[in-house]
């Protein structure tokens, strides 16, 4: 006598409504899988999270109150079992890192959802990592001799902001030679021609957020 497999409970964690739409349509379509809650930001995901208990929980990363790093830290350290894929714009090793540390089981790029979304979570459910090919490259090219401090991360985001270096000084109580050899570092461990340059490979790394 076989028992009928109850279906993956699934719960999706995005702020936009159009990405929520089409997932719930992608679920309700397959007959071992349930879409149990959704939620729009991270404190929301935390909640549904403790009320529902689900199978695999789809986490966005960029979202107002709470973000998804901060939201997948909260669910781990209640829930260690927490199955949780990250599904994100972005393909830098620094998200990806974030997320992997932070307790994540997969990384799904939101541009191949249509293609590989069940296919992961069936993976994942069955207690196996995904991470796609094209974020496993880009982790793959950066070891932790290219990392920078928090002090860099710091003036790279005045510099993305539009500061001098005299104003950076100013604003964070440093000589202005200091953060010039700060700017000398960065440019160094991201291999950037320029402030610039340096600005687009940590935006596209996903070292910081404009």
């Amino acid at each position: 006598m076989t028992t009928e497999q109850k279906p993956i409970r699934v719960l999706t964690v995005d702020d936009h409504a159009l990405l929520r739409n089409g997932i719930r349509r992608l679920i309700g379509a397959e007959s071992d899988m349930q879409l149990v809650a959704e939620a729009s930001t991270g404190r929301e995901a935390v909640e549904a999270f403790r009320a529902h208990r689900p199978d695999v929980t789809l986490m966005d990363l960029q979202m107002p109150d709470m973000n998804g790093i901060e939201a997948i830290i909260a669910i781990c350290s209640e829930f260690p079992g927490a199955r949780i894929i990250v599904l994100s714009t972005y393909s830098g090793d620094v998200q990806v890192v974030r997320a992997i540390e932070a307790g994540a089981r997969g990384y799904l790029l939101k541009t191949n959802v249509n293609k590989e979304l069940l296919g992961t979570i069936r993976a994942v459910h069955a207690g196996q990592k995904r991470i796609p090919a094209e974020v496993a490259s880009g982790l793959a090219e950066h070891t932790g001799e290219d990392e920078l401090t928090e002090r860099e991360i710091h003036v790279l985001r005045l510099i993305a902001a539009g500061n001098a270096n005299k104003e950076i000084a100013a604003q964070l109580d440093l000589a202005e030679d200091t953060i010039k050899r700060h700017v000398t570092n960065i440019l160094s461990k991201l291999g950037a021609n320029d402030r610039t340059h340096a600005v687009t490979i940590a935006l596209k790394r996903g070292i910081i957020e404009l």
